[in-house]
């Protein structure tokens, strides 16, 4: 597979993050996309297949049953191009019915290398395929796929998972919004989105019992200390998921377990704990099944159709661009 590698200074931009986002006023926060280094993609492959952590699983069980229903939706030649595909294993189905139809152009945006390594192994023996991965951030990677379409060529874009839950709901429409921007009329996008679901389900979807979600939180901290030469002390740290006050959202926060100072020399800060004070790691928003078909519509799109799972409230929706 050819991977097309990040050009810019990732660290200088890692430490500018860590800076703004452990020095800003009130609550404490960092982007989530830094949880997804190596380590971190890997260990999120475990809690993917935890008892607690449905999501997945009901991913992959509506791409395995509607793959070729979804497939002959689609119009004309089709290139695929994957926002976050991790290792690619759920895109597996809906590659091998578009394959059976025309050899497929797939290219995955991670920014995780590893990831992308997995991805050629999970899915490069699909006859009548080619892989190009882009380590990329999601638009700039998207940028590059559509400025490599062929005339006459539609583009399906994959954002599968609950990854657009990671931003809140005025935050998502703007980045489906970019994403259209992108796209050209009667490209499509196919969405993941986890429904709502009872507080309890989803705390033990974000804080499970063997402790592997808390280490993925944590991991954040190590990736501080190797890679910005921090003294983040992990025993002091507790990972913590909560419910929102609207009931409409998981929040995944790691907690000082004490009164603590914290030097990141590449970042250029001292930063003060109090005991009990978190730094904000991820929100995971839920949707109802009919606010997908608004969003869409905010984000310049129509939702062609929809398939639910009932076994863990989750959608996969189909949007054109218009």
């Amino acid at each position: 597979m050819l991977v097309h590698a990040i050009t810019t200074d990732a660290t200088y931009e890692f430490a500018s993050d860590v800076r703004a986002g452990l020095t800003r006023e009130g609550q404490k926060q960092l982007p989530c996309k830094y949880l997804y280094d190596d380590v971190g993609s890997a260990l999120f492959e475990v809690i993917s297949h935890l008892p607690e952590y449905g999501l997945t699983r009901a991913d992959e069980r509506l791409l395995r049953r509607y793959s070729h229903e979804i497939v002959d939706l689609l119009a004309g030649p089709v290139a695929v191009a994957e926002l976050g595909s991790g290792s690619g294993r759920k895109t597996r189905w809906l590659l091998e019915a578009l394959c059976r139809r025309q050899r497929t152009f797939y290219y995955p945006v991670e920014i995780s290398r590893l990831a992308l390594a997995k991805c050629e192994r999970e899915l490069g023996d699909i006859d009548s395929i080619s892989i190009v991965g882009f380590e990329r951030e999601y638009l700039d990677g998207l940028l590059e796929v559509a400025a490599q379409r062929k005339a006459g060529q539609h583009l399906l874009v994959l954002f599968l998972g609950s990854t657009i839950g990671n931003f809140d709901r005025l935050a998502g429409v703007k980045f489906l919004a970019e994403v259209r921007q992108i796209l050209e009329s009667g490209d499509s996008l196919l969405l993941g989105t986890d429904l709502e679901k009872s507080n309890t389900q989803l705390l033990h979807a974000y804080d499970d019992e063997l402790g592997v979600t808390a280490a993925f939180d944590l991991n954040l901290l190590v990736r501080i200390n190797r890679e910005l030469d921090a003294d983040f002390d992990l025993g002091q740290f507790a990972h913590q998921a909560k419910i929102s006050q609207d009931g409409r959202c998981v929040e995944m926060h790691l907690r000082s377990l004490q009164r603590q100072t914290v030097t990141i020399p590449a970042a250029e800060i001292v930063v003060d704990f109090l005991q009990g004070e978190t730094i904000w790691t991820e929100s995971s928003h839920k949707y109802s099944a009919d606010e997908i078909f608004l969003t869409a519509r905010d984000a310049g799109f129509r939702c062609d159709a929809q398939w639910i799972d009932e076994q863990w409230p989750f959608a996969e929706s189909l949007l054109i661009a218009e």
